[in-house]
């Protein structure tokens, strides 16, 4: 079974005077470098439209496209997984992912993902390059999604997402208290020693943009929303991490678990039973990449963080301090 892979993007002028294969490798992350090179010798890689050579250096602003047909080394089954539904259509699917569900088959989840439950969903969609899955969530990370059920959805969908005109915030819930909201404008990559992580990397790291503001402010802890203009893998996690405010519960970025001083019994208990990051994906805009609507959507907070948040404000309440700061 193959599938049709088909992509373009523009050179951005941070690349100006590298190689066609390091920036090709660097715009199809999705692909290795020797991949990469063995497709621009066969000119399935183009500049312009033209075929050049690997080693041809990109100015910015050139249109790199990439269209090749892919065997598909394993064969996914679809699997009767409950999906909690938002919205459908001919094109598109918006679902509400829970805490624990795999999005896309990988070493040790070869199956009960999120690309399983689709395919038995919507069979359709495998034809769909990775059953059309175009942006992806953690696994313990709750919250919107927007599936493609059709190529030509998929290529408008990736475009916005390459464009950033997709629109997604976040809600979650971080240690420390906050003064105030801001931006964290930090490139990541892989950690150096720790190919299971991501770190802010200055130097070979990719661009890395998230915004928040505060929601509430309570003895020990911040709830937030934030805002991604980027969408690298564990970003909210590592800038948050790396600016002092990492997310309860994070069992990568937050270090050994400490409880905080004077705190109820009972919110103790909740931090320590809370073992997922603190991370919601809440609300999603996006435009009809059929019709050309403008849509959007927002869900609830889950039940586990909703908990905890009403552990916070009772923790803040029997010790007197003020319930008003909520902005």
């Amino acid at each position: 079974m193959a599938e049709r892979i088909v992509k373009e993007v523009q050179v951005p002028v941070d690349f100006s005077g590298q190689r066609l294969d390091q920036v090709s490798t660097e715009l199809f992350e999705d692909f290795s470098r020797s991949r990469i090179q063995s497709w621009i010798k066969e000119g399935t890689i183009l500049v312009d439209g033209k075929k050049v050579k690997a080693k041809e250096k990109v100015f910015g602003g050139e249109t790199i496209s990439l269209s090749v047909l892919v065997e598909n080394q394993e064969v996914h089954l679809p699997e009767d997984i409950p999906l909690s539904i938002v919205y459908e259509d001919d094109d598109i699917l918006v679902i509400n992912k829970p805490s624990g569900l795999v999005v896309h088959p990988a070493s040790g989840h070869r199956d009960g993902t999120l690309l399983n439950a689709i395919l038995h969903h919507a069979p359709e969609v495998g034809h769909v390059p990775r059953a059309g899955i175009v942006h992806r969530l953690d696994k313990e990370t709750t919250g919107l999604m927007v599936v493609a059920k059709t190529l030509a959805a998929q290529t408008d969908l990736v475009s916005q997402l390459q464009d950033r005109s997709m629109g997604r915030e976040y809600e979650a819930i971080t240690i420390g208290v906050m003064t105030g909201g801001g931006v964290v404008d930090e490139p990541i990559g892989r950690h150096p020693h720790n190919r299971q992580k991501m770190a802010v990397e200055p130097i070979h790291g990719k661009e890395a943009i998230t915004h928040f503001r505060l929601v509430k402010r309570f003895k020990n802890h911040t709830h937030i929303r934030l805002k991604l203009e980027t969408g690298r893998t564990h970003q909210i996690r590592v800038h948050m991490s790396f600016v002092k405010f990492p997310l309860v519960g994070d069992p990568q970025y937050a270090g050994r678990l400490k409880m905080p001083k004077a705190c109820s019994p009972e919110l103790q208990e909740g931090i320590r039973l809370f073992r997922r990051q603190a991370l919601h994906a809440k609300k999603l805009e996006l435009t009809h990449p059929i019709s050309g609507e403008f849509m959007e959507w927002e869900v609830d907070l889950p039940e586990d963080m909703q908990h905890l948040i009403e552990l916070l404000k009772q923790d803040m309440e029997e010790s007197g301090s003020d319930d008003s700061e909520y902005y």
